[in-house]
C-alpha cells in the first residue's frame, strides 16, 4: 500500500461565522518572520468553505481542503472536525 501526497492544499482554522446556508467562514492564523526586521508576526486569512450538512458551528476548529470553485467566493470544502467548540 503506497500513500500518494495530495496536490490539494489543506488548512486548519477556526469557524468565525456559520450564518450562511451551507457555508462557514474560517479564520486561518499563521506566524511568519518579518522580511526586514526578523520579528515573528501573526498573519491571518479568512476563507469561505462549503459545509453541505451545516454541521459546523462558530468556534469549531476544522480542516479545509482546496477544491474547484463552488461559488464566487467559495473554493474550499470542509473535510473534518479537528476540535469541537467549548460549550459556555
Amino acid at each position: 500500500m503506497t500513500e500518494t501526497k495530495s496536490l490539494k492544499r489543506t488548512l486548519i482554522g477556526k469557524v468565525v461565522s456559520d450564518k450562511r446556508a451551507k457555508t462557514v467562514t474560517v479564520l486561518v492564523e499563521r506566524r511568519v518572520k518579518h522580511a526586514l526586521y526578523g520579528k515573528i508576526v501573526g498573519k491571518s486569512s479568512k476563507y469561505h468553505a462549503h459545509d453541505e450538512k451545516g454541521e459546523f458551528k462558530t468556534g469549531d476548529m476544522i480542516e479545509i481542503t482546496e477544491s474547484r470553485p463552488i461559488s464566487k467566493t467559495k473554493n474550499w470544502v470542509v473535510t473534518r472536525l479537528v476540535e469541537k467548540a467549548a460549550v459556555v
